[in-house]
């Protein structure tokens, strides 16, 4: 069963906030570590049009590296993103991932303990190049009594400020995976709003999939599977409302014996809940177990619903754009304009328009 696509869009958080970290949100040593992490992804960097002439490349290698640069093409020729370096490079990482997040929060607190940068804002995760770095901060956490969860990152975006290369583990991914993910990271270059996490991802989220749509009608295919991505809303679902019941309980009572019964007693019971959901709805489809299954805390909900808040909102403007992007693109920006509070308003009346009303429980 390939790997759920909420979950590998989860995964694919980037380290994008952790370049230039700020005195008060790092130390000299982790500043020294991102420097030099993006400078060994800029220094083995191979244009990828060498690659494909050359006769050493790998066939199956060469096969995606292929694909990956007709849907680069396609990003900025039919969906008017930025025409730049990014995307046109590899780096064969020699290792599973890129990146790797570290999320926490306070043990009976669904929010987030902010990582604050001065290009991207304040996020809900710091990023490390190393694994072991990652590891070491996390066991930090812990120490200090923090709910906890690494999330790995197969793709990644310093928001156009460096060339961004493909890496070797967003290959490992399907090809409309590897097409979105284009389009998603080219997106955050397009526009990003510093500080507002839900409001970048959605709009992320929505350009990769109906740019995926418009990529695949064009190379002849049929849409997106609506089954996969039913179950995928269903499932995030599912999860922000374990993260809102859990919200609930935290705000209810100050007694730690109670809050800890009832922080284990509400994960139960969504597992219950799940178990009913799929064997009803999905029966024989355990695509979502292992996560289940795996230990679930606080820090561990915290990226679901941050790519798909407002998707039904950008879906809204991009119709009374007449799906011409690039007047889609100049309402999405004078929406980011706005005051938070104010765009945030003008959103939620987009979602009502689409039907969809915003995700309960979103990390802000």
């Amino acid at each position: 069963m390939p790997f759920p696509s909420v979950l590998r869009r989860v995964a694919r958080l980037a380290i994008l906030g952790s370049l230039l970290p700020l005195t008060a949100c790092g130390s000299l040593r982790y500043y020294v570590h991102v420097a030099h992490g993006e400078a060994s992804l800029l220094a083995h960097r191979r244009p990828i049009v060498r690659l494909l002439r050359d006769p050493s490349t790998d066939p199956a290698l060469a096969a995606r590296l292929k694909l990956a640069v007709q849907a680069r093409t396609f990003a900025s020729a039919q969906l008017d993103l930025p025409d730049n370096r990014s995307y046109r490079s590899y780096v064969d990482l020699h290792r599973p991932y890129v990146a790797w997040n570290v999320f926490a929060t306070p043990p009976y607190s669904v929010d987030a303990l902010p990582q604050c940068f001065p290009i991207a804002g304040c996020v809900a995760y710091r990023g490390y190049f190393e694994q072991a770095r990652a590891q070491a901060r996390a066991a930090q956490l812990r120490a200090q009594g923090d709910d906890v969860w690494i999330g790995p990152v197969p793709a990644y975006s310093t928001l156009g400020w460096f060339a961004d290369p493909i890496v070797s583990s967003m290959l490992r991914w399907d090809d409309d995976e590897l097409a979105s993910t284009i389009f998603h990271e080219l997106a955050h270059q397009r526009l990003y709003v510093k500080g507002d996490t839900a409001f970048n991802e959605s709009f992320a989220s929505f350009v990769g999939e109906e740019g995926l749509r418009q990529w695949r009608h064009a190379r002849g295919l049929p849409p997106p599977d609506p089954r996969g991505q039913a179950m995928e809303q269903d499932f995030t679902a599912l999860v922000l409302d374990l993260r809102e019941r859990l919200g609930r309980l935290y705000a209810s009572t100050h007694d730690p014996a109670a809050l800890e019964q009832g922080k284990q007693a509400r994960v139960e019971a969504f597992r219950r809940d799940y178990a009913h959901w799929r064997d009803t709805r999905w029966p024989g489809d355990h695509r979502y177990d292992a996560w289940v299954a795996a230990p679930i805390n606080n820090a561990r909900l915290l990226p679901f619903g941050l790519y798909d808040r407002w998707t039904g909102a950008f879906a809204v403007l991009f119709k009374h754009a007449e799906g011409q992007w690039g007047a889609f693109y100049a309402t999405v920006g004078a929406l980011a304009q706005q005051p938070r509070t104010q765009r945030d308003r003008t959103l939620e009346l987009l979602a009502a328009e689409a039907g969809a009303a915003p995700a309960i429980g979103t990390t802000r």
